[in-house]
């Protein structure tokens, strides 16, 4: 029989957003990127709070910003010079709002969570026009323009 990672029966779902967030890294970096990451600063973050503005922060993860980088299920951690200083950083998975290039600005956002334990609300948009008849013998015409993802509350 073979050994699945699948969470026991009656468990809450894995969460996909660590796994977006290594992914997302990963492709800056093998794309000669700058990987940002915007938190959300609550109690549970550990950054330095002269850098937070509205109660939030963007974080260079670029290899030569960062030390000891660990991405796991739970918390992105790292160390970094803020101001000449360094500083231990230890983020929330949760309080992740987006992961994205500094140069092209491509990534992905998530939704922005006051309960830490309610399930990510991230959906694709659907860039066909509403006006589209689904009936039609001719093919559907491809959307112009860049697909966009929208948070979905």
């Amino acid at each position: 029989m073979a050994a699945t990672n699948a969470p026991p029966p009656g468990s809450p779902p894995l969460s996909q957003q660590p796994y977006f967030l290594r992914a997302l890294y990963e492709w800056c970096v093998d794309s000669g990127l700058t990987p940002y990451l915007t938190v959300r600063v609550d109690h549970r973050t550990r950054v330095p709070q002269g850098f937070v503005k509205d109660g939030q922060i963007v974080l260079n993860l670029g290899p030569s910003a960062v030390r000891n980088l660990n991405m796991d299920s739970e918390w992105v951690t790292f160390s970094a010079r803020f101001g000449g200083t360094s500083h231990a950083i230890e983020v929330p998975v949760a309080n992740v709002l987006a992961i994205y290039s500094r140069e092209t600005g491509e990534g992905m956002a998530f939704a922005a969570e006051e309960d830490v334990d309610a399930p990510e609300k991230l959906a694709v948009v659907d860039a066909a026009p509403e006006n589209a008849a689904s009936d039609s013998s001719e093919p559907p015409k491809p959307p112009r323009g860049r697909p966009q993802l929208r948070v979905v509350k």
